[in-house]
Order: C-alpha cells, then structure tokens, then sequence
C-alpha cells in the first residue's frame, strides 16, 4: 500500500507540525517515508508545502509526479488549488474553508469556492473556528489533520493519537491534551461537502 499526500498551505499556520505528526505515525507503523519540503519562504504569510510518500514498500524518490497524489491536506483553499494538477483522479482535497488573504489580488472567495465544489472529492471545514470552540486557537492544524485522518488509510487514527502525544510530550500534559482533542475534533467532523 502506498499514500502520496501534499500538505500545503502559508507559513505560520502550522503545516510542517502535521508533516511531523504524520512522518512520527508512519514511523510507528514501520512504514516507509519519503519527504520533500519547500519551506524557505515559510515566514509569515509565504507558501509551505510538504511532499509526504507513505508505503510498506520501498519508495525511490520524495517528490510526487504529476496526477499521482492521493490527498491534498491544505490549511488554506486558495493553496490547495494551486496543487491540483498533482492530484490523482481518485484523490481527495482536505481543506480548510477560510482564505488567508496574504496578496494583493487573492480571488473572490465565491470563485474560489465554485473551483473546490467542482472537484469530485473535496471536504472542507472552518477549521478555525473548530479550534476556537475545541479551546485550542493555535490547534487548527491538528484539527484539519483529524479531518484528513480517514483518508490518510495507511495509518490508523490511532497511531495518529500516538504520534501527537509522542511530538507534544516536552510540552507537557496540557498541550498534549489540546491537541488531543482538537485532533477528535476534527476527525469527528465530515466537513462541508464530499
């Protein structure tokens, strides 16, 4: 089995966390990992985006040809667009439903929305205001992650649970609990539309 996922969105928002989650899980697993990483213009408000390979074989490269990824996991719709000539006919957006307007001439929202509702798989949530409710404001990236986990299929929610207690331990019992439940939170929801 093998699960080729990219993980976008704009730097601050925590996406490089959910890599580190999600390479921690397969880890667990025994799984093989290949990652590729575009982050020297994650400061505030530039363009992150991770390339993770999952498999129980052996996997040769860490970037993603075109039309072969399984799931986009965007914190941000506008970025999840920008990756879809890498997604597979079968695959699947995870995204959240609030732009981060951070240029000058982002799309209309209503435009931006018709493209996502247009896809054959698409789920999206207010990520953001999931976290608000859930009592963790910084948490919106494990909560898109809970949304993203039955999709993930090489790994089990589980093992998900397991690897954020493991890269939030040094942190302490509270944080590992917050995002604990922001996780639950996320997984819990279908989003908006699939």
């Amino acid at each position: 089995m093998k699960k080729d996922i990219i993980l976008c969105g704009v730097g601050g928002q925590g996406i490089l966390s959910i890599a580190t989650i999600i390479g921690e899980a397969a880890t667990l697993a025994g799984l093989e990992l290949k990652q590729a990483e575009v982050h020297g213009m994650s400061q505030r408000g530039g363009d992150v985006q991770s390339n993770l390979r999952l498999s129980t074989e052996t996997i040769y490269s860490d970037l993603i040809p075109l039309g072969s990824c399984d799931l986009i996991i965007s914190m941000e719709p506008m970025e999840a667009l920008r990756y879809l000539p890498y997604l597979s006919r079968e695959g699947v957006v995870v995204t959240s439903c609030k732009p981060f307007v951070n240029i000058p001439n982002y799309p209309d929202q209503e435009v931006l929305q018709a493209e996502l509702k247009a896809l054959p798989r698409v789920v999206q949530l207010d990520i953001e205001q999931v976290a608000r409710e859930a009592g963790n404001p910084r948490g919106a990236n494990v909560v898109l992650l809970g949304m993203a986990a039955r999709y993930l299929e090489i790994l089990t929610p589980e093992q998900l649970r397991q690897a954020i207690a493991t890269i939030f331990a040094r942190k302490g019992e509270a944080v590992v609990e917050a995002n604990l439940k922001a996780f639950e939170e996320g997984y819990g929801h279908q989003g908006e539309t699939e």
